[in-house]
């Protein structure tokens, strides 16, 4: 499979791009385009001629299938994408995040929070505890902890015993 991403650029930066792809492109005077990240790998530079703009590499909230075709009947999966590459104005504000928090198409919008389940919030000492009785009980030995209820949907009272 291909390695693929989503280019997202401002409107003003679309119809550049456009000009520089159509056949009239040896009149225009953007004729390089160039994408550099830094260090870390997240953040970078979009260059379309002589203009450079901020770019960010995020994560997408869901993975995206690509598919081509050579002969206009018969799909073929090409790749399966999970990042966006949005440029900016050089004024907007960088993401604070690299998690963007919005799908591609208006139905996904503030996918994040609206379709993905929050982390449950967990003890750490709990969890803790129950990995060592667990490991415990596999080499054969017996927890240290008295469940009282067990339910199908998991464990509602969990008290140490003494």
């Amino acid at each position: 499979m291909e390695e693929q991403f989503i280019l997202r650029v401002p409107p003003s930066v679309a119809e550049r791009i456009e000009h520089l792809l159509s056949e009239n492109a040896s009149s225009s005077e953007d004729k390089s385009l160039d994408l550099s990240f830094s260090d870390d790998g997240r953040s970078g530079t979009f260059s379309i001629g002589n203009d450079q703009f901020p770019a960010s590499l995020l994560d997408l909230p869901g993975i995206v299938e690509s598919y081509k075709t050579y002969d206009d009947s018969v799909l073929i999966k090409s790749a399966d994408i999970g990042q966006m590459i949005m440029v900016r104005e050089e004024g907007d504000s960088a993401p604070d995040t690299v998690e963007y928090r919005h799908g591609l198409t208006p139905p996904m919008r503030d996918a994040r929070r609206r379709r993905f389940r929050r982390e449950p919030d967990l003890n750490p000492e709990l969890v803790k505890r129950v990995e060592k009785d667990l490991l415990k009980i596999m080499a054969g030995g017996t927890a240290d902890i008295l469940v009282d209820h067990f339910i199908f949907c998991g464990i509602t009272k969990y008290t140490p015993s003494v």
